[in-house]
């Protein structure tokens, strides 16, 4: 049987995936980006790190139902419960990263940095957080 990969080094992967992206493939102009599209790849990388790190610390894909979906209200509910003062970060990361960049596109450079810094606060608490 395969050893599965520690949670938050995947997650921390994500997100150093989306700085590729951004770094290698999208073109600055000033304090945008021209090209949306790797903005929006950047925002779903870095959204999937938050919820694979998320995932190995609250548990909550472990309470669905078969063939159920999470919503980020599970998210929200379970992070109630475990550490309040962090629903803020993970609603600022869900609607930085999730919503602006990865549907979004939004292509100001001080939108994105700030996005994943969201994230990375997100899995720096995940990894401080995660019990094998």
């Amino acid at each position: 049987m395969a050893r599965l990969k520690h949670p938050i080094r995947e997650a921390e992967r994500y997100l150093q995936n989306a700085h590729k992206i951004l770094s290698e493939k999208a073109e600055k102009d000033g304090e945008y980006y021209n090209d949306t599209k790797y903005v929006k790849l950047a925002g779903h990388a870095a959204w999937s790190g938050v919820l694979t790190a998320l995932d190995a610390v609250l548990g909550v894909r472990d309470k669905l139902k078969k063939g159920q979906r999470l919503s980020f209200n599970d998210y929200e509910n379970a992070m109630a419960k475990k550490d309040r003062k962090m629903i803020n970060p993970l609603l600022g990361a869900y609607e930085s990263c999730h919503k602006s960049m990865g549907y979004d596109g939004n292509p100001s450079y001080k939108i994105v940095r700030e996005s994943l810094h969201q994230a990375k606060m997100i899995i720096d608490w995940a990894d401080k957080h995660y019990q094998e």
